[in-house]
Protein backbone atom coordinates (compact mmCIF):
# COMPACT_ATOMS: atom_id res chain seq x y z
CA UNK A 1 0.00 0.00 0.00
CA UNK A 2 1.26 3.61 -0.81
CA UNK A 3 2.30 5.63 2.05
CA UNK A 4 0.52 8.33 0.90
CA UNK A 5 -2.88 5.91 0.95
CA UNK A 6 -1.60 5.25 5.05
CA UNK A 7 -1.89 8.88 5.64
CA UNK A 8 -4.75 9.72 3.94
CA UNK A 9 -6.91 6.85 5.85
CA UNK A 10 -5.20 8.41 8.77
CA UNK A 11 -7.03 11.74 8.23
CA UNK A 12 -10.72 10.16 7.21
CA UNK A 13 -10.62 8.11 10.76
CA UNK A 14 -9.16 11.56 12.13
CA UNK A 15 -11.62 13.58 10.77
CA UNK A 16 -14.54 11.08 11.20
CA UNK A 17 -14.32 10.70 14.49
CA UNK A 18 -13.55 14.87 14.87
CA UNK A 19 -17.44 15.57 14.78
CA UNK A 20 -18.47 13.53 17.72
CA UNK A 21 -15.64 14.37 19.63
CA UNK A 22 -16.03 17.76 19.39
CA UNK A 23 -19.38 17.74 19.69
CA UNK A 24 -19.43 16.04 22.87
CA UNK A 25 -16.97 18.65 24.13
CA UNK A 26 -18.72 20.91 23.27
CA UNK A 27 -21.83 19.91 25.45
CA UNK A 28 -19.35 18.51 28.13
CA UNK A 29 -17.61 22.55 28.36
CA UNK A 30 -21.65 23.90 28.15
CA UNK A 31 -19.59 26.42 25.33
CA UNK A 32 -18.77 26.72 21.84
CA UNK A 33 -16.09 28.99 22.12
CA UNK A 34 -14.94 27.14 25.20
CA UNK A 35 -14.79 24.19 22.76
CA UNK A 36 -13.14 26.32 19.85
CA UNK A 37 -10.63 27.54 22.38
CA UNK A 38 -9.51 23.73 22.89
CA UNK A 39 -9.49 22.77 19.45
CA UNK A 40 -6.76 25.92 18.61
CA UNK A 41 -4.83 24.63 21.67
CA UNK A 42 -4.29 21.34 19.80
CA UNK A 43 -3.98 23.18 16.48
CA UNK A 44 -1.25 25.21 18.34
CA UNK A 45 0.45 22.20 20.16
CA UNK A 46 0.67 20.14 16.85
CA UNK A 47 0.04 22.27 14.08
CA UNK A 48 2.81 24.99 15.63
CA UNK A 49 5.43 23.43 18.10
CA UNK A 50 5.85 19.96 15.56
CA UNK A 51 7.16 21.80 13.05
CA UNK A 52 8.92 24.78 14.92
CA UNK A 53 11.12 21.83 16.37
CA UNK A 54 11.67 19.61 13.46
CA UNK A 55 11.92 22.34 10.87
CA UNK A 56 14.73 24.16 13.68
CA UNK A 57 16.30 20.63 13.99
CA UNK A 58 17.02 20.47 10.29
CA UNK A 59 17.97 24.36 10.40
CA UNK A 60 15.18 25.07 7.86
CA UNK A 61 13.74 27.73 9.92
CA UNK A 62 13.88 30.61 7.74
CA UNK A 63 13.46 31.61 3.62
CA UNK A 64 9.76 31.58 3.51
CA UNK A 65 8.39 31.83 -0.05
CA UNK A 66 5.88 35.03 0.75
CA UNK A 67 3.25 33.74 -1.70
CA UNK A 68 3.69 30.30 -0.12
CA UNK A 69 3.43 31.54 3.16
CA UNK A 70 0.21 33.67 2.37
CA UNK A 71 -1.45 30.77 0.55
CA UNK A 72 -0.66 27.64 3.41
CA UNK A 73 -1.68 30.99 6.06
CA UNK A 74 -5.06 31.04 4.05
CA UNK A 75 -5.67 27.26 3.99
CA UNK A 76 -5.19 27.55 7.76
CA UNK A 77 -7.71 30.17 7.95
CA UNK A 78 -10.42 28.03 5.69
CA UNK A 79 -9.71 24.77 8.38
CA UNK A 80 -10.17 27.22 11.51
CA UNK A 81 -13.56 28.60 9.78
CA UNK A 82 -14.71 25.57 8.42
CA UNK A 83 -14.38 24.05 12.89
CA UNK A 84 -16.02 27.40 13.34
CA UNK A 85 -18.77 26.39 11.22
CA UNK A 86 -19.36 22.91 13.00
CA UNK A 87 -18.96 24.27 16.30
CA UNK A 88 -21.60 27.13 15.62
CA UNK A 89 -23.54 24.34 13.66
CA UNK A 90 -23.74 22.18 16.68
CA UNK A 91 -24.68 24.99 18.59
CA UNK A 92 -27.53 25.72 16.78
CA UNK A 93 -29.13 22.17 17.02
CA UNK A 94 -27.03 20.28 14.59
CA UNK A 95 -26.00 16.89 16.20
CA UNK A 96 -23.13 15.01 14.52
CA UNK A 97 -24.76 12.65 12.89
CA UNK A 98 -26.58 15.23 10.50
CA UNK A 99 -23.83 17.34 10.33
CA UNK A 100 -20.57 15.70 9.67
CA UNK A 101 -22.17 13.93 6.72
CA UNK A 102 -23.20 17.12 5.30
CA UNK A 103 -19.17 18.24 5.74
CA UNK A 104 -17.58 15.57 4.72
CA UNK A 105 -19.88 14.72 1.85
CA UNK A 106 -19.56 18.02 -0.10
CA UNK A 107 -16.29 18.88 0.18
CA UNK A 108 -15.40 16.37 -1.76
CA UNK A 109 -17.76 17.81 -4.42
CA UNK A 110 -16.22 21.46 -3.79
CA UNK A 111 -12.92 19.87 -3.88
CA UNK A 112 -12.98 18.48 -7.40
CA UNK A 113 -14.80 20.91 -8.71
CA UNK A 114 -12.39 23.56 -7.47
CA UNK A 115 -8.97 21.88 -8.49
CA UNK A 116 -10.72 21.56 -11.68
CA UNK A 117 -10.57 25.04 -11.94
CA UNK A 118 -7.42 25.78 -10.33
CA UNK A 119 -5.76 22.81 -12.60
CA UNK A 120 -7.95 22.56 -15.59
CA UNK A 121 -7.92 18.60 -17.13
CA UNK A 122 -5.99 18.43 -20.39
CA UNK A 123 -9.22 16.73 -21.74
CA UNK A 124 -12.68 17.25 -20.83
CA UNK A 125 -13.61 15.56 -17.91
CA UNK A 126 -15.40 12.06 -17.94
CA UNK A 127 -18.98 11.98 -17.91
CA UNK A 128 -19.20 9.59 -15.01
CA UNK A 129 -17.13 12.24 -13.02
CA UNK A 130 -21.13 14.30 -12.80
CA UNK A 131 -22.72 10.47 -12.27
CA UNK A 132 -20.48 10.44 -9.19
CA UNK A 133 -21.54 13.79 -8.23
CA UNK A 134 -24.79 12.61 -8.18
CA UNK A 135 -24.44 9.75 -6.56
CA UNK A 136 -22.23 11.50 -3.88
CA UNK A 137 -25.18 13.92 -3.62
CA UNK A 138 -27.75 10.92 -3.19
CA UNK A 139 -25.36 9.25 -0.97
CA UNK A 140 -25.31 12.20 1.32
CA UNK A 141 -29.16 12.55 1.10
CA UNK A 142 -29.62 8.61 2.00
CA UNK A 143 -27.33 8.65 4.70
CA UNK A 144 -29.19 11.44 6.36
CA UNK A 145 -32.51 10.54 5.39
CA UNK A 146 -32.19 6.92 6.74
CA UNK A 147 -29.68 7.40 9.90
CA UNK A 148 -30.81 5.75 12.97
CA UNK A 149 -32.85 7.49 15.40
Amino acid sequence: MATWIVFALGAALSWGVYGVSLHQGQMLLKSPLRALLCVGIAYFLIGVLVPVAVLAAQGQLNNFDPKGTAMATFAGVLGAAGAVCIIWAFRNGGLPAYVMPLVFGGAPLINVALSMLVHPPKESPNPLLWLGYLLASSGVYLVLRFKPS
